[in-house]
């Protein structure tokens, strides 16, 4: 794939998990786990997006390239727009978004989320998304519902419980989880810098609104399986230890 490109950023300090790309799994940080998922795919190039230079360091001592990039970043897409830039990506290339904390996101999803951009010629962007058949995760705040039209390309994201039938609330045909994973053409990756932050973006805290709010296209696929639930807390790092064999993976 010589015009797929795929960026992930770290950054090393975490609330909920602090050091969290640097966390153990299965003797290797957690950071090269998702960069040695990454080159199993095939792309141009992988890079770690990072203003750490502890996470440069752990990235080097694996083989893996890394971009150093500005500390004062809001959101991991700004700071792969400046690892874009920094790199020198051509315009009409793609670049992928996968975040720092995925080890277990599937190949067939990278593939889908790119696949789901080229197709559509007028998006900037797109993502994926996975059915939510449980009421309670509808409800959850911290699951991002998106709504698409009939084109899928995105109408909103949000924390709210959407779509809300009216007389029942919860629809499991309608409702659906946004999976965080992304793929940009790296001219509007470019331009994202000079995108305002909008009121539904602070309103909400999801930058992907800001796109929506610029009047952006971002097209949406289902993910072709199950996207495991990233690492955000140390019970969800125990989870992961505990149901995966890291070790029974095949170097890249």
């Amino acid at each position: 794939m010589t015009d797929v490109h795929v960026l992930i950023p770290a950054r090393l300090e975490s609330t909920r998990l602090p050091h969290k790309p640097l966390a153990d799994l299965a003797g290797r940080p957690l950071v090269v786990r998702v960069l040695e998922r990454a080159r199993r795919w095939g792309a141009a190039s992988v890079h770690v997006a990072t203003d750490s230079e502890q996470v440069a360091r752990a990235v080097r001592a694996a083989g893996g390239e890394v971009v150093m990039t500005a500390a004062s970043h809001a959101s991991g897409t700004d700071r792969l727009a400046e690892a874009a830039a920094v790199l020198g990506l051509p315009e009409r290339s793609v670049v992928v978004n996968l975040q720092g904390d995925e080890p277990l996101m599937p190949l067939s999803a990278l593939q889908c989320v790119v696949d789901t951009l080229i197709e559509d010629e007028a998006a900037h962007i797109s993502t994926l998304w996975r059915p939510l058949v449980d009421e309670q995760q509808w409800r959850d705040p911290n699951v991002v519902k998106l709504v698409v039209d009939d084109h899928g390309r995105a109408m909103y994201f949000s924390r709210a419980p959407l779509p809300h039938v009216r007389g029942r609330g919860f629809d499991p045909e309608l409702a659906c989880r946004h999976v965080g994973l992304y793929a940009y053409r790296v001219d509007a990756l470019l331009a994202w810098r000079d995108l305002p932050p909008g009121r539904l973006e602070v309103a909400e805290a999801l930058e992907q609104l800001r796109a929506l709010a610029a009047g952006w296209i971002i097209a949406c696929a289902p993910a072709p399986e199950n996207i495991p639930v990233g690492i955000d807390t140390p019970a969800d790092l125990a989870r992961i230890r505990a149901e995966h064999d890291f070790t029974q993976e095949a170097e890249p």
